[in-house]
């Protein structure tokens, strides 16, 4: 094979006269080139950690301190107070010092050591800084003195333009709340949803818990916030994702949809290469750290560890848990179209291939009219199918030989590339076309997307795109970065010719697309069968409405002075209320990552407050007033809880943790085994939106985000996703199962349409478009 000839520097041949040695000069060249790239990207990542390490001071500070040591010395004033010439006292006799020498070295050392004592206290006053979360809670429109102190401090403390891990040293740790105060949220979180009776043997159990069994239980957990950098994230990954055993499809992964009115090119192949040379644009400043932070304020950095396993990284399955597999570097990618796999090279003479390039390899991939080998076509949906399965083929079918080396290409690959069959998108044509395009996103055809990948981008045959995300190595936000980056470069920077191909010319001497090759016997290819399905009746089961919200967006929600997203939540409460006629659990995802490797919180958005507002949308005995003023005091409530999560006073997560403790410690509490069984019947997130900035929306209002979304979590409940994009737009999906006859995904949505409508009207908001 093409590529094959191309790996090997040179060949030998024995003959009788000796051995015939031939060079290849072009294979050669290609190693070195190879080589000096790789020897390049580990200096840049050498001083980039050196950057990152004495962040907020910088090199040039150093030269600074050391300058004026030596102007002052110099000056016979001696600012070391005699340490300098003791430290040339401790200097060892050389001959290739003279004294003057010998004092230049020591005034260096000292001040080395001047300005490393100056990062450390910087370092710790920064920390301090971070562990300040008053501003957050601050009203609308009003700052503190104190506030304002902290955010001129922050300001000159981080002066300096930092790098992607400038400031993860310097984040403070998850605190560990009181059980006391965990309690007493969780009782005021769940008395609306309890009768007395009910709410009252709930109580009994939490106070027998909290005097009981809770003291020991969180001694140990101190003890691990100690001694751990976050004393949940550890144990939610390995309990929440790794321990699963349940199919990943459509129960864990999620997906992220591409621009909602605007396709750049309708070529597949040109609109791929754009899509996958921009996101290895962004891998290479996320190896660099080159990618700025996430602030809050413009100030306030977020942690930035989740990023670490984006690229590079795959769900391994197991018997009992899974492992997550991250390689340093990846030079290819794994490609599946109709049923075959590829494996595509992305560097060439340690290069990246331009867009042109990628565009020609993907076509190539695209043109093949050779068939799957028996037993390929489905071999993913092992991958969409329950875990143990899949582990017991991997340990017994790929194991040895090609099918090893296969998997093997696939699982150290950059990523996961489709090249789908299907046409999808938004058109005003084609009713429940955005219910299809979701559907396809989430579990496609349960065999044509590598679910253990960090994530695979899909590439439909009329130019649209979208992902699905393994969620185990980082949750939305992370991913939807990378996409508001790969989505803005690919329209705004590469962009096409005038025929829709990408600009350049590309290299037709490109060696072709490597196809994976497989050897799949009879016993394994009913292992993938049963996985697929599985897989097939969780896809079938599924119930999808994603719609588009357009009488008004978070503009007009502002000027009702709240929030757009207390005002939506509110409104699913509404709506679901309406639906089912009673209230439930919610969960609103929200994020800690204002601590070292924070990840998630829960906000309980059914609070009594909320229940209260929603009861009086169906009491005529209100007035509109009362309406009024019941849902600023619940939009205010929902606001504080969001606060207290993301500044780690939520409720789950701790009492999650003490479970965990719990169970290692062999003691049983009757009180978190119900609060762990309770399920969530209605789980909400919010998508965030343009978190990089990189073209503006207000110019360019046809490139909003649809955003993405996620399966159900119960099987007789909702799952939302909402994304705000622009002032007059909101884009939800909605997710549920068909086999439940307490769920319809389409009648929640009208029900989400109306309540939406039927709040603003209290307003005096136009709300009859």
């Amino acid at each position: 094979m093409a590529e094959a000839h191309q790996a090997v520097a040179f060949q030998f041949t024995v003959t009788p006269e000796g051995l015939d040695v031939r060079l290849s000069r072009e294979a050669v060249r290609q190693l070195y080139l190879a080589g000096l790239h790789s020897w390049k990207k580990r200096l840049v990542r050498a001083k980039n950690s050196f950057l990152t390490g004495v962040y907020p001071a910088s090199p040039s500070s150093w030269m600074l301190v050391t300058a004026a040591t030596a102007g002052s010395f110099y000056c016979h004033v001696d600012p070391s107070r005699g340490l300098i010439a003791r430290i040339q006292h401790c200097l060892p006799e050389s001959r290739l010092l003279s004294a003057e020498g010998r004092t230049m070295v020591s005034a260096a050392l000292f001040s080395t050591g001047v300005w490393l004592s100056a990062v450390l206290l910087f370092r710790q006053a920064l920390k301090l800084l971070l562990s300040y979360h008053g501003w957050m809670f601050e009203p609308h429109g009003k700052m503190s003195r104190s506030t304002r102190i902290w955010m001129a401090l922050m300001k000159v403390l981080s002066i300096r333009k930092p790098l992607l891990y400038s400031f993860q040293a310097s984040l403070p740790k998850l605190p560990v709340p009181s059980v006391e105060a965990t309690i007493t949220r969780y009782l005021e979180s769940v008395r609306p949803l309890m009768d007395d009776e009910k709410f009252s043997q709930t109580e009994l159990l939490a106070k027998e818990f909290k005097e009981k069994t809770a003291p020991r239980l969180q001694k140990y957990l101190i003890l691990k916030s100690w001694w751990t950098t976050n004393y949940v994230s550890d144990w939610w990954e390995e309990y929440v994702y790794l321990r699963s055993r349940s199919p990943l499809m459509v129960n864990s992964n999620y997906y992220a949809m591409d621009f909602l009115y605007v396709t750049p090119t309708h070529i597949q192949a040109a609109r791929a290469g754009n899509a996958v040379h921009a996101m290895l644009l962004y891998r290479r400043k996320l190896d660099r750290g080159e990618i700025a932070p996430m602030m809050a304020l413009g100030i306030v950095p977020m942690c930035s560890y989740q990023s670490e396993r984006m690229f590079n990284t795959t769900r391994v399955p197991g018997r009992e848990r899974d492992t997550l597999l991250h390689v340093a570097d990846s030079k290819h990618l794994a490609v599946f179209h109709k049923g075959r796999f590829y494996k595509v090279w992305f560097y060439r003479g340690g290069q990246l291939l331009a867009p042109p390039d990628l565009e020609l390899q993907f076509q190539r991939i695209l043109d093949d009219p050779a068939p799957p080998q028996p037993g390929e076509e489905r071999l993913a949906a092992l991958t969409a199918g329950d875990r143990v399965p899949w582990a017991e083929a991997r340990e017994r079918f790929f194991s040895r030989g090609k099918n090893k080396a296969s998997l093997e290409a696939i699982e150290r690959a950059a990523f996961f590339l489709t090249l789908d069959e299907e046409e999808h998108g938004q058109s005003p044509q084609r009713q429940g076309c955005m219910d299809a395009y979701a559907k396809s996103l989430l579990h496609g055809s349960c065999y044509d997307r590598w679910f253990d990948k960090s994530f695979t981008l899909v590439v439909y045959k009329n130019g649209k795109l979208g992902a699905n995300a393994e969620h185990s190595w980082a949750d939305a936000p992370i991913v939807g970065h990378l996409w508001e980056f790969m989505l803005a470069t690919d329209k705004f920077q590469l962009g096409y010719t005038e025929e829709g191909h990408c600009r350049g010319e590309p290299n037709t001497q490109l060696p072709p697309p490597q196809r994976l090759q497989w050897d799949i016997p009879e016993e394994c290819r009913a292992a993938i069968d049963g996985s697929y399905r599985v897989a097939k009746a969780l896809a079938d089961d599924v119930d999808f409405c994603c719609f588009q919200f357009t009488q008004f967006g978070k503009g007009l929600i502002k000027r009702c002075r709240t929030s757009p997203d207390a005002f939506i939540q509110l409104s699913l409460q509404l709506a679901h209320f309406r639906d089912k006629g009673r209230f439930c659990l919610t969960y609103e995802a929200s994020m800690t990552r204002l601590f070292r490797e924070g990840r998630t919180e829960t906000v309980r958005s059914c609070t009594a407050e909320a229940t209260a507002f929603v009861r009086s949308m169906g009491d005529t005995q209100h007035s509109r007033a009362e309406r009024q003023r019941l849902f600023r005091v619940a939009a205010e409530k929902h606001q504080q809880l969001y606060r207290l999560a993301m500044t780690g006073a939520g409720i789950d997560r701790h009492l999650f943790c003490l479970y965990v403790v719990s169970r290692y410690l062999g003691v049983q509490s009757p009180f978190l085994a119900q609060v762990l069984s309770e399920p969530w019947r209605l789980s909400t997130s919010q998508t965030p939106q343009q978190q990089l900035k990189m073209f503006d929306l207000g110019q360019h209002p046809d490139h909003v985000s649809s955003g993405g979304g996620f399966g159900p979590v119960a099987d007789d409940g909702y799952g939302v996703s909402y994304i705000i994009a622009g002032e007059n737009l909101i884009t939800f999906h909605v997710s549920s199962k068909f086999s439940s006859p307490e769920t319809d995904s389409q009648r929640f949505g009208r029900n989400i349409r109306q309540a939406m409508l039927d709040i603003a009207q209290l307003f005096d908001k136009p709300s009859d478009k």
